[in-house]
């Protein structure tokens, strides 16, 4: 079968509703959570050489930027077509490519002819190195894009304590660009203790963080959801973080081979103001918005939903919750993609289920993609459990009217 054909009869499957495969994604520096549900013999599957399989992306048209061993489609969402017996999977890159606005909607084909975004779970064991994404003006200059990211801390991956339950973020007010200047440079002498002109600040499941592009972070250990841009660039500025040493070659990832061995230039990718803001915390955190009045109208609708990252232009997600033994229809104004946290039921024609535990390389029922629309006709949800809510998590790209209307 074409690749075309795979895309048309994939959407005509699923009536709009595209079914995605596990996307798991190795990082070698960094050390399993396992709070993703891949079963404990599969952490490794790629090989030690290649780290450990600590994320997991979805709704991806986003290769995974992870050197030379990178394999063919890393980080890149898989579209499955079951034709019998028979499975079939493009990736949902290929299959945007080829049915265009039919998936994401003409606004967002028109203006990015892709989809722009996705989101992932990302699960360390411990602390990231304090590290940084480039703006669209810097991450141009290696020929990607700026990498905005969001983070939210669902309660049903976090339901036992973490290593390291702290992000630091950016620099204390008054820390001066000599100073961080100074760590760059020691990067190769051991540990450059850049975290200690930083501030830690505690996760608590259930709420988030906005993070643009240009603002140092040292991501703690819980599981994250992370909606972000469709980048993978990054460059790492602490040297030594959690007893793991960090290559050099991550300190200069992402820059122009021109200005290789150039630490001003590392300073210039800094957005000085946002890292030193005093009021951080007002400007960054956020907590669940509820999209409707209180609990009586929840109990009316049969279902909630609830904004979790909301303070970025280039994406935006939700949190849906379906109350046992409800039906309910939802209409959303663009397309998005989900991944199930909780519970099963039908969405549309689509099984959906929350696993346990999935073996790597098998497909499963809780990541769908939803075409805009379809969305905007509204998708008909069941949860027959008389005691489990329905929950799942939306990603939904730039522009979003429902989003426009709240907070723009």
């Amino acid at each position: 079968m074409t690749t075309s054909q795979i895309a048309k009869d994939a959407l005509e499957q699923g009536q709009g509703i595209l079914r995605l495969a596990p996307n798991w994604v190795p990082r070698s520096f960094c050390i399993p959570g396992r709070r993703i549900k891949l079963h404990p013999d599969d952490y490794y599957a790629l090989g030690g050489e290649r780290g450990g399989i600590d994320e997991r992306w979805f709704s991806s048209t986003t290769p995974a930027d992870n050197g030379p061993l990178t394999s063919e489609n890393e980080g890149l969402s898989m579209v499955v077509f079951e034709d019998g017996n028979t499975s079939h999977q493009i990736t949902l890159r290929d299959a945007i490519d080829e049915l265009k606005g039919e998936i994401i909607g003409d606004r967002l084909w028109d203006e990015h002819q892709k989809w722009p975004v996705y989101s992932k779970f990302f699960d360390n064991k411990g602390p990231l190195p304090h590290h940084i994404h480039h703006s669209d003006e810097h991450a141009a200059k290696v020929g990607q894009l700026g990498k905005p990211e969001a983070y939210y801390f669902p309660p049903q991956v976090n339901n036992y304590g973490a290593d390291y339950p702290y992000t630091f973020f950016g620099f204390e007010p008054g820390t001066t660009k000599d100073q961080v200047l100074d760590c760059l440079k020691n990067f190769s002498k051991g540990d450059n203790k850049i975290t200690s002109l930083s501030k830690a600040y505690r996760l608590d499941p259930g709420t988030g963080w906005d993070v643009p592009p240009g603002i140092l972070h040292a991501p703690g250990s819980l599981c994250t959801f992370e909606p972000q841009k469709a980048s993978d660039v990054f460059a790492m500025y602490q040297s030594v973080v959690n007893h793991v040493v960090v290559p050099e070659a991550f300190l200069w990832k992402d820059t122009p081979e021109d200005k290789v061995g150039d630490f001003d230039y590392l300073i210039e990718v800094i957005d000085w103001e946002a890292n030193i803001d005093p009021n951080f915390v007002e400007n960054h955190y956020m907590e669940p918005i509820s999209m409707h009045s209180g609990p009586e109208e929840v109990e009316e609708l049969g279902y909630d939903e609830k904004w979790i990252c909301y303070r970025n232009t280039a994406y935006s997600a939700s949190e849906v919750t379906v109350l046992p033994g409800r039906t309910v229809t939802i209409t959303d104004a663009a397309c998005y993609g989900f991944i199930m946290m909780q519970g099963h039921g039908t969405f549309g024609p689509r099984a959906i289920e929350t696993p346990t535990m999935i073996r790597f390389g098998q497909l499963s029922h809780d990541e769908y993609f939803v075409t805009e629309a379809t969305a905007q006709a509204g998708v008909t949800i069941t949860n027959p459990s008389q005691s489990d809510p329905i929950v799942m998590l939306k990603i939904f790209g730039p522009g979003n009217p429902d989003w426009i209307k709240r907070f723009a």
